[in-house]
C-alpha cells in the first residue's frame, strides 16, 4: 500500500476544519486505491474548540500545536515538516476550508497516469475550485501572461490534465520524487505566496505540474478588496495593514519578488511603501491595470 500524508493547518475555523475533513474522509471512502491516508493538521492556537473537535469527531488526526504566529505557510511547514520523517509516498496540501468531491483520488490517479507516460515521473497536481453558489472558478492553477509585471491567468480545468506554471494549495498533491528533488515549502514566507513559490521551483527542476481534469472542489475566494478600506485608514494603520501577514503581507510578497524576479523586486518595495502614502492613486494608477 502506498502512504499518503494530507497536510492542513487551521486557526478557528472549527466548523469549516470539521467540514473539511469530512468531505476528504467522504471522498477516501468514494475512491478505489491503494492509499493508506494519515492526516497532519497544525492548530494554530485556536481558541473556537477547534482542537477538542477534530480530537473528538476524528481521533486519528495528528493534531499538532502552533504558537499562535504561524499563519498558514507556517502552519502547513510545521506539518509537512512532521510528515515528513514517516517518508510519505505522496502528500496532500488541503485548506481547511476547500470541501473536495468524491472524485478527488480518481481525478489525481488519471493526472499522475498522465505525469508517468508523458514526463516519466511524478509532479505536482493542482485541484481547481469553485464557489459553492456561483460555481465560479476560484483556485487552481495559472499561467504567466507578464513576467515582468508578475500577471498571470487562472485556467480552465478541462478533460485532460493540462500544464501550469503557478498553482494554489488549496488543494494540491506532490509526488514523493518531488519532496525528493525541491524539498517542501520554503522558509521565508509568513502567510501566502508559498504555493506559488512550490510549483516556480518545481517547473525551474522541469518537474511535471499539472491541473486536474474538471473541478475537484469547493472554496469561497474570501480574498475581498482590501483597497476599499485601506484608503480610508490613517497612515499608521495603512502600514499595519501593509505588513500584517493576512493583510497585504508584505514579507511574503516581497520575498517572493526577491527570489523569482529579482529585476522586479526594486519596483515591488517602491510600490508598496507608495500605496500606503497615497493609495488612490496607487489604486487608481497600478492596482486597478492589473489583471488576476
Amino acid at each position: 500500500m502506498n502512504k499518503l500524508a494530507v497536510l492542513l493547518t487551521c486557526f478557528n475555523r472549527k466548523d469549516k476544519t470539521i467540514a473539511a475533513l469530512t468531505a476528504l474522509h467522504q471522498a477516501y471512502e468514494n475512491a478505489e486505491n491503494d492509499w493508506t491516508m494519515s492526516i497532519y493538521l497544525t492548530d494554530d492556537g485556536s481558541t473556537d474548540g477547534t482542537f477538542q473537535a477534530v480530537l473528538d469527531k476524528y481521533p486519528e488526526v495528528n493534531i499538532l500545536k502552533g504558537n499562535g504566529s504561524l499563519y498558514w505557510a507556517g502552519g502547513m511547514r510545521n506539518s509537512w515538516r512532521q510528515a515528513v520523517k514517516s517518508d510519505y509516498d505522496a502528500y496532500l496540501l488541503l485548506n481547511d476550508d476547500t470541501f473536495v468531491y468524491p472524485s478527488l483520488f480518481d481525478k489525481v490517479k488519471s493526472t499522475h497516469l498522465h505525469a508517468i507516460d508523458n514526463f516519466g515521473e511524478g509532479g505536482v497536481y493542482v485541484g481547481s475550485t469553485v464557489d459553492s453558489k456561483t460555481k465560479k472558478l476560484t483556485y487552481g492553477g495559472s499561467v504567466f501572461t507578464n513576467r515582468f509585471l508578475a500577471t498571470m491567468k487562472r485556467l480552465q480545468p478541462g478533460e485532460q490534465p493540462i500544464s501550469c506554471e503557478l498553482g494554489n494549495a488549496n488543494i494540491m498533491w506532490v509526488s514523493k520524487n518531488v519532496v525528493e528533488k525541491i524539498g517542501i515549502l520554503s522558509e521565508g514566507y509568513l502567510h501566502g505566496m508559498a504555493d506559488f513559490d512550490y510549483t516556480m521551483k518545481a517547473t525551474k527542476k522541469n518537474l511535471p505540474v499539472l491541473v486536474m481534469p474538471g473541478t475537484v472542489g469547493e472554496c469561497v475566494n474570501d480574498h475581498s478588496n482590501k483597497y476599499v478600506k485601506f484608503a480610508k485608514l490613517s497612515l499608521k494603520e495603512r502600514y499595519k495593514m501593509l505588513v500584517n501577514p493576512i493583510g497585504f503581507d508584505f514579507k511574503s510578497q516581497s520575498h517572493y519578488m526577491k527570489k523569482h524576479f529579482p529585476i522586479r523586486y526594486p519596483f515591488v518595495v517602491l510600490a508598496g511603501y507608495f500605496k500606503v502614502l497615497l493609495p488612490n492613486i496607487y489604486y487608481k494608477f497600478l492596482y486597478a491595470n492589473r489583471k488576476s
